[in-house]
């Protein structure tokens, strides 16, 4: 049984589990919050269960109050649910919503793992840790994992799903000087106004040569797309905006540069593709999850990471211009992404969910 909340950053990574174990042969059953599979995914599960969770809105008595209430509540269904699928383990991946099921399943003495996405340990998976049987990572060293937990760690890498293993055989290609440049930009409910705030004055203080080379795709909220379409047609940019894309993982793999936030999934997507990007992190995330995620890939010299309250207009300009012009620097960039995917993240992991569930000894994992 996977646990996982309804945003992609928990999502995507149970979805590639999914995926590999179904081609193992191992049925596979989801439990969720009210959200479900809000991205409309087609989540590869033999059933979807949804269990009452609830975030930790505030510090106050009566907040801690109310989500106590609720996640022991959803632990009661947990529990039950548990006893009638029976599964061999339960894996978590992230977020409050993974806290009933994996605290029941550790009540019913059933074997059970996190998998933390991010290159700090999140909140929910910080409580959860002392509790699993094996503690899957993302990166090689998560920022407030404690040494004691040491044993229990496995770094796996982020599991990707196939369709975006399917485009990373496609070469990256710089464009030469006077070729068309794709631009993807997107980042989620919240990324999505700020790109939309923020690119079209950017772009149009490129010089006039460099927007008539740029083909943009672009996120927006709807209540975005005429002042954003607007924008880009006074500039003389051909551009194309939706409020979701599905076929993300083939626009990214088209992609010249990528412009995003930080999240997990996009940056375990960005690596494994091998595209070069410029990371805006989150900005007030909780543990500044997203900036770490950034810093690291910034540090392997794959992305550029630009902090929102440092970005003006004229700074966006400057990056995305000066980038356009080094087809050289955007090579280098694919490069030092592709070293840093992990195409074999979902491989690994489905191995220790193999070894929790006593098909695979742990001295073959």
């Amino acid at each position: 049984m996977l646990a996982a909340g309804g945003t992609g950053g928990h999502l995507f990574p149970a979805f590639a589990l999914a995926e590999e174990l179904g081609r193992r042969g191992i049925a596979v059953d989801l439990v969720t919050d009210d959200r479900g599979d809000r991205y409309g995914t087609g989540f590869p599960a033999r059933a979807i269960h949804s269990v009452p969770s609830a975030t930790l809105a505030g510090r106050s008595v009566g907040a801690v109050a109310k989500t106590g209430l609720a996640l022991m509540s959803g632990v009661r269904v947990a529990y039950t649910l548990l006893g009638k699928v029976k599964p061999g383990a339960v894996i978590g991946f992230g977020g409050y919503p993974t806290f009933p099921p994996l605290v029941a399943a550790k009540l019913r003495r059933i074997p059970t793992a996190i998998h933390e996405a991010n290159a700090v340990l999140g909140r929910a998976n910080k409580m959860l840790a002392p509790r699993v049987s094996r503690i899957a990572t993302s990166f090689e060293k998560t920022a407030l994992l404690a040494d004691s937990l040491a044993s229990k760690v496995r770094f796996t890498g982020n599991p990707v799903r196939d369709i975006v293993i399917d485009w990373s055989a496609r070469p990256y290609r710089a464009a030469a000087a006077g070729e068309p440049f794709n631009l993807v930009v997107f980042g989620g409910s919240q990324g999505a106004r700020y790109f939309s705030e923020a690119l079209p004055p950017a772009i149009a203080r490129l010089t006039s040569d460099q927007r008539a080379r740029l083909c943009i795709v672009q996120q927006c909220r709807e209540e975005d797309i005429a002042d954003v379409r607007a924008a880009y047609d006074a500039a003389g940019v051909v551009a194309e905006l939706a409020t979701f894309f599905r076929d993300l993982p083939e626009r990214m793999a088209g992609a010249h540069l990528v412009i995003g936030r930080a999240g997990a999934s996009t940056v375990a997507e960005l690596t494994v593709l091998g595209r070069p990007s410029v990371l805006v992190p989150l900005p007030n995330a909780l543990d500044n999850d997203q900036l770490r995620n950034a810093i690291r890939v910034a540090d392997s010299g794959a992305s550029w990471c630009l902090e929102q309250k440092h970005l003006a207009p004229e700074i966006l300009a400057e990056t995305i211009g000066s980038l356009m012009d080094q087809p050289a620097v955007l090579t280098a960039a694919a490069d030092a992404a592709k070293r840093l995917g992990r195409p074999d993240a979902v491989v690994r992991l489905a191995d220790l969910a193999e070894e929790l569930i006593g098909v695979r000894p742990q001295n073959r994992a």
